[in-house]
């Protein structure tokens, strides 16, 4: 008697677009972490003075090269040498206008600025490309803005206006590097050829800046933490997930990234979680449940 196995339940092509689909949602997961990361790491070293902005950079940004070197020549299939001038000065761009940005404005604040700058940074091309987003899709880009919206109504508890402009910069910045990054075919070594060649652009900022130089270990630790693990890895694994997704969907999902940095920043750096942060975070998050919302 022939032995018969039970018919599957699920057709081959699903199964392998469900394991895709777990791979990118794992990948984004992962990479937001770090993202949130990045910005507890920063405002923690320049809020409380433990490190001046250019060394932050130039360290954030060596320490980041230096550890993806290490991981290309683990994986051969790797070549450091890839990526590009283009995307690395975008990359040098985010991250000095980032620093700079969070020596006067909390981790939550900015989280929420520069997700809100890539938001729309990623869209406007996904659209100028042809990307066509669902009614429901509009629908949570429309609540994410109106958060964004409720965060920059000017009041007594309204952002440090340079700082949010510097901020703002950067999410433009990182919105062109996630929208170059879509293109890579080996993540891993397109991130370590950006980040040896942004490095240049932070020394030149660390020289700089030398009347302002601020160093202490912590600092120094604080920087090395957010260049070889939030960045460096952290970008690698976004890297690896962008080629799955729209652009204007990878730009609404970061907006998950300023939640949790709101919740973070209010545990562990003590800052004050105001009536308009709840809720322009309420709104944002909500956009962004829309958007990722399948029936």
């Amino acid at each position: 008697m022939a032995l018969r196995l039970p018919d599957s339940r699920f057709p081959i092509a699903d199964v392998s677009h469900y394991h895709a689909h777990v791979r990118t949602v794992a990948l984004t997961s992962a990479a937001f972490i770090g993202f949130a990361a990045n910005s507890l790491l920063t405002r923690g070293a320049l809020g409380t003075e433990r490190l001046d902005a250019a060394t932050f950079t130039f360290v954030r940004l060596l320490t980041g090269a230096l550890t993806l070197l290490v991981l290309t020549r683990a994986r051969p299939r790797a070549d450091a040498s890839s990526g590009s001038w283009e995307s690395a000065a975008a990359l040098a761009a985010y991250a000095i206008c980032f620093t700079l940005a969070y020596r006067r404005i909390g981790a939550a604040v900015g989280a929420l600025v520069l997700f809100g700058a890539v938001q729309a940074t990623m869209i406007g091309t996904g659209l100028a490309r042809g990307e066509r987003p669902e009614r429901i899709d509009w629908l949570g880009v429309a609540c994410a803005i109106a958060g964004l919206l409720v965060f920059a109504i000017p009041g007594a508890t309204a952002p440090d206006v340079l700082g949010t402009a510097l901020m703002a910069a950067a999410g433009v910045c990182w919105g062109v590097y996630s929208l170059a990054g879509r293109a890579a075919r080996d993540p891993l070594g397109a991130t370590a050829g950006n980040f040896l060649r942004a490095t240049l652009a932070g020394l030149v900022f660390f020289a700089a800046g030398f009347a302002s130089r601020k160093i202490t270990t912590s600092g120094l630790l604080l920087a090395t933490a957010s260049g070889s693990l939030a960045s460096g890895v952290g970008y690698t694994l976004w890297y690896a997930a962008l080629p799955s997704l729209a652009a204007w969907r990878a730009a609404i999902v970061q907006l998950i990234v300023p939640v949790f940095t709101a919740l973070s920043a209010a545990a562990l750096l003590g800052e004050t979680i105001t009536s308009r942060l709840v809720l322009a975070t309420a709104l944002v998050g909500l956009g962004v449940a829309l958007t990722i919302h399948r029936k």
